[in-house]
């Protein structure tokens, strides 16, 4: 084992001196404690080493400790339903060993290797093995199957397949001999935590995410294996609608990130969710979740490594050809993180003090998302949206800013809106999604061949009504034409009823696309229809009077998601009012 003695220490930045051949990238054992570090400076015997765990006590003189391989995290059967901190330790069994505070070099196992797992194997003898195939799964929830792979770098053949049973998940299932050497298979596999998970095929994002949320699936969609962000200042509700995409968005499994974020938001997301039932399967939400738990008062260099981790964790089930979610809240406090590290390491600082490398880790970060086919063909997702936390709702500083270049999506958040209770709070003015076209098929495959068609006049109403607002602020709105004044209206219940969404309410909370549709359609006829009226002269207060616009704003929450054939009522009852009117309107003319 390779070793250098400590002669510098800054905060969580150590720097290590001697004959020691440290790696860049090596994990280390820092002190006589063994704190788990990674090293990220050579410069000729001097290792710049940054600890993820809190450096008081810490000596000169100590020594560091090489293990000849890259900061590696566990994967296998396990994760799911598991809490862990920025490096995959899991926070149940820290608790178990020092109380309610972590004690610092823990060295735990981060699979629980006394859990026996029933195995099915799914290759015989002699069957030839090559990157990633998969030889078995088990029963990793009741949500998930986890299915065992062959390590990548081994091809070869079959020379040994455990039988049906059960196995822990450090005991060999399978060997592989491959030329003139045999490996021993397990169920566990080590990834470093910032090296791509490999694939044979990168294929195109175009089949959307279905979150529930009208204002996401239905104005700015984000595809499985997109990327979006949510920018927005305090209290303008980013944690919240990550909750809600986490609760109800269709992807497979969950991966949630709390990176930096307050203690008690983390507090409310472990009390929360082990509560949740999957609408899906109608089990608990945590048989498809992993929650990694890196808060603000948590060792600063295991925040930077922490979105490393779960986007490794959410590779490797898509390698099993599911679709991952990752939500990382904040991508700003991860930012930070990078910026403390960067000004002890003295670099050159570059704008608001970020380092000049802001926007490639930004770059590497989101480029690890996609949908992708495995070497063992299965075809599966990562999907990556993070909350960006620009202080006073500056949307021009440097993460978000640098975010905007990497993602597709940006879902911006508005205070204003936030503060008039109108959730979620995405701004429709200047959101946007680059998946539109892509999904366009899929819409009209799956919904309506003038989903898209609908969308589009939506979105063209919210722009006129967006005018002419700034046209009523100088000569007021009473100076506008009847036909003017109705798109203000239809805006206002297109606002109320379609955008605004409330979480409490279990017909609302969660909104599947085929609603989303006729909710759209439904305001849609309500403006053509009137729109003809005021053509022939009849005012639109007239209009107003039948009661239509309230009506429709009550619809979402009276309307159940497996009733929607009380739209066609509603469309019906639109109709038969308007026709009234015309018919009273011709009698009286």
């Amino acid at each position: 084992m390779q070793e250098k003695i400590i002669n510098s220490i800054n905060g969580p930045v150590v720097e290590a001196k001697g004959e020691g051949d440290f790696a860049m990238h090596d994990m280390v054992y820092v002190g006589q404690e063994n704190l788990i570090g990674e090293v990220i400076k050579l410069n000729k015997d001097i290792a710049t080493i940054q600890v993820y765990e809190e450096t008081s006590g810490l000596k000169i003189g100590e020594k560091v400790s090489g293990t000849d391989a890259p900061l590696s995290i566990t994967l296998g059967p396990g994760l799911i339903g598991n809490v862990f901190d920025g490096i995959e330790r899991p926070l149940a069994k820290l608790e178990e060993i020092s109380g309610n505070f972590l004690a610092r070099g823990s060295n735990i196992d981060l699979i629980d290797s006394q859990k026996k797992w029933h195995f099915i194997p799914y290759v015989n003898l002699t069957n030839k093995v090559s990157l990633n195939s998969i030889i078995g799964e088990v029963k990793e929830t009741e949500s998930i199957t986890n299915r065992i792979m062959n390590p990548y770098k081994i091809e070869g053949e079959i020379i040994y397949i455990a039988d049906e049973g059960d196995y822990s998940a450090n005991e060999t299932i399978a060997k592989v001999k491959s030329g003139n050497k045999e490996y021993e298979i397990t169920m566990v596999q080590k990834w470093p935590v910032r090296t791509p998970r490999p694939y044979k095929e990168r294929l195109t994002a175009n089949v959307p995410l279905i979150t529930g949320q009208r204002v996401i699936d239905t104005m700015f969609p984000i595809a499985k294996g997109g990327t979006a962000m949510i920018p927005g200042g305090f209290g303008t509700g980013k944690t919240m609608l990550q909750h809600q995409i986490a609760k109800w968005s269709d992807a497979d499994i969950i991966v949630y990130i709390g990176c930096g974020e307050r203690g008690n938001e983390m507090t409310e997301v472990l009390e929360d969710f082990p509560k949740l039932i999957d609408p899906k399967t109608q089990r608990p939400l945590m048989e498809r979740t992993i929650l990694i738990a890196n808060t603000s008062n948590m060792p600063v260099a295991a925040r930077e490594t922490s979105i490393y981790t779960g986007i490794t964790i959410a590779e490797y089930y898509r390698d099993m050809g599911y679709n991952v979610a990752i939500m990382a809240d904040s991508t700003s406090r991860w930012a930070e993180a990078l910026r403390e590290i960067s000004g002890r390491l003295e670099e050159m600082p570059a704008e608001e003090g970020y380092p000049s490398y802001l926007p490639s880790r930004l770059s590497g970060l989101y480029g690890r998302a996609g949908m992708t086919k495995s070497f063992n063909d299965k075809i599966g997702s990562v999907s990556i949206i993070g909350a960006v936390s620009p202080q006073g709702s500056d949307f021009s500083e440097p993460v978000t800013q640098n975010t905007k270049r990497y993602v597709h999506v940006f879902w911006g958040l508005d205070r204003d809106l936030a503060y008039s209770r109108h959730y979620p709070a995405v701004n429709w003015r200047i959101s946007y999604s680059e998946y539109i076209d892509r999904l366009e098929d899929w819409y009209k495959n799956h919904i309506n061949e003038d989903f898209a068609e609908s969308r589009l006049k939506i979105v063209k109403l919210l722009q006129e009504e967006n005018e002419l607002q700034e046209i009523a602020k100088v000569v007021g709105q009473d100076v506008l034409s009847d036909s003017k004044k109705l798109v203000l209206e239809v805006c206002r219940i297109i606002r109320l009823g379609f955008l605004q969404q409330s979480a409490m309410n279990e017909n609302d909370t969660f909104v599947p696309i085929e609603k989303q549709y006729k909710m759209m359609n439904s305001s849609l006829k309500i403006y053509e229809l009137s729109l003809k009226l005021i053509e022939k002269g009849i005012p639109i207060s007239r209009i107003k009077e039948t009661g239509i616009f309230e009506d429709y704003i009550k619809l979402k929450f009276n309307v159940k998601n497996d009733n929607l054939n009380e739209f066609d009522e509603f469309d019906k009852k639109v109709v038969e009012e308007l026709k009234n009117i015309s018919e009273e309107y011709k009698e009286h003319t």
